[in-house]
């Protein structure tokens, strides 16, 4: 029998909620309902920061702890974890923590309104890195915006948090490499643990989270026109940017399966509700090439909630995993009831928000083949921001060489069409020919013949033309180890 109760640890006590609505967002949750005004909305998209807020989940022996903008987390899917808010880390004012101290102290806080979001992202490193480097201190923050202190003295206070040990015995205080095993956390989010799934029902809103695949397969068949929320990274803005009412929400944050990653002796096979935080460095490790676009890919709180799976199955036409996905050959496992079938990523999509899922049919997993020897696989991302941003063109590369000809090349982008989907003719342009500056002029010019793009807000279309073909000119010359040496510009050399 499934339980309709949503429970999770607050400040050491255990908090029961009964009667909510579904899409109730964790930022409403806590400033409506309990007062705590410490978490602030900024953007109500997860884009500034303002919102962070931490969730700690028992993984075994070992605890997790990941920031997360509540300002598009329901709060359904924090049912089983430890929510930590920037009011937990100080209850007494005069008795600051560590991370709040060299803000202080370091200056790193003007009109505050950012302050709590900065403070749960550096709460989240310090918990979790003892010893982090400036690049990592800069990735940790890039999910945060301050539009007028600047980061100076914020990147200062993260180098010295860790100069004052806390001489209190609060595991809070302590990062993970000098504290007590926090073995009492565990045990309480444990005692938290389902044997059924969760269902929720509020003024004809429902909400499912089952426990297993075949559950989730069912509920699904049996409701075809509900929504499947994954990490909430999407469907969070149709809440509170357009204002949309769900009828009915399947959430696999809970399915078991839907949260394995495999290793095969040909596959890496990735259920869709795996974090994009537990993946990438799986994919990462087998092509390194993609590290730097990986590391781009949104914010951490955005990644510490979204899935590859809800990446894919969005189909945004800017989602930066499906290009890279395309070029190495994934495929999809999709299934409806108890029945599977197996389709080619790049045949997928067929339009913009039209793919190849019939009603009551999910995405199960993600199969990624092992790297071919010899191949070489890259990306990249052009967009206004390094950190934080949306696409205006992503780009992804797999070439494999016989000598000097190219006897396999493939190209996929997104940001230029209806859809992320591979250029045919460019590839053809290039397949069997030598690898060399020619052949890739010919087949920059014919990528007029794959894409027609639009202009928008980010980038105009003859804009997002010339930089895609500079963009593969730029492979050419990362393969060649030429780029220090010879900056390209399409149709001039500079």
């Amino acid at each position: 029998m499934s339980d309709s109760t949503i429970r999770f640890v607050l400040d050491g006590e255990i908090i029961e909620i009964d009667d909510v609505n579904p899409t109730r967002t964790v930022l409403q949750f806590l400033r409506e309902d309990l007062g705590r005004k410490g978490t602030k909305e900024g953007c109500a998209e997860g884009d500034c920061g303002a919102c962070t807020v931490v969730v700690a989940a028992a993984d075994g022996e070992n605890l997790t702890l990941r920031a997360i903008n509540s300002c598009i987390q329901f709060l359904p899917t924090i049912d089983g974890k430890e929510l930590i808010t920037v009011e937990s880390l100080a209850p007494d004012s005069d008795d600051l923590h560590p991370v709040q101290r060299a803000l202080v102290e370091h200056h790193g806080s003007q009109c505050g309104f950012c302050t709590p979001g900065f403070v749960m992202s550096l709460f989240a490193l310090y918990k979790t890195n003892a010893n982090p480097s400036r690049q990592e201190i800069d990735d940790a923050l890039a999910g945060n915006l301050c539009r007028c202190t600047g980061y100076r003295p914020i990147i200062s206070a993260a180098r010295s948090m860790y100069g004052e040990a806390s001489q209190q015995s609060d595991w809070l205080r302590q990062p993970f490499g000098r504290a007590q095993d926090p073995v009492d956390r565990i045990e309480r989010l444990e005692s938290l643990a389902r044997g059924d799934g969760l269902d929720l029902e509020h003024g004809g809103h429902r909400f499912f989270a089952p426990l297993d695949i075949a559950t989730f397969a069912d509920l699904y068949k049996q409701n075809p026109d509900a929504t499947i929320l994954a990490g909430g990274t999407d469907i969070g803005l149709w809440v509170t940017k357009q204002h949309r009412e769900i009828e009915t929400l399947i959430y696999t944050g809970r399915v078991r399966e839907l949260g394995e990653i495999e290793r095969t002796s040909t596959h890496i096979e990735v259920g869709s509700a795996v974090t994009l935080t537990d993946v990438m460095p799986v994919i990462v490790g087998q092509y390194p090439g993609l590290e730097e676009l990986f590391r781009r890919f949104a914010s951490p709180p955005i990644r510490n909630a979204g899935t590859l799976g809800g990446n894919i199955a969005n189909g945004s036409p800017i989602g930066d995993s499906m290009a890279v996905l395309m070029v190495v050959g994934a495929s999809l496992v999709l299934r409806r009831g108890s029945q599977q079938r197996e389709l080619p990523l790049d045949a997928f999509y067929h339009d913009y928000q039209v793919n190849d899922m019939a009603p009551g049919e999910f995405l199960e997993r993600i199969r990624i083949p092992l790297p071919d020897s010899g191949a070489i696989v890259g990306s990249q991302k052009w967009s206004k921001r390094f950190d934080q941003d949306i696409s205006a063109v992503c780009t992804a590369y797999r070439l494999q060489l016989d000598g000097e000809q190219v006897s396999e090349f493939r190209m996929a982008c997104g940001g230029l069409a209806p859809v992320v989907k591979r250029a045919t003719n460019c590839e053809q342009a290039i397949n069997g020919q030598p690898w060399s500056l020619e052949t890739v002029q010919r087949a920059a010019a014919a990528l007029a013949q794959d894409f027609t793009p639009i202009g928008d807000m980010r980038a105009s279309a003859d804009i997002r033309m010339h930089v895609t073909r500079n963009l593969l000119l730029r492979f050419y010359y990362e393969t060649r180890g030429q780029l220090e040496e010879t900056v390209y510009t399409y149709g001039r050399q500079r």
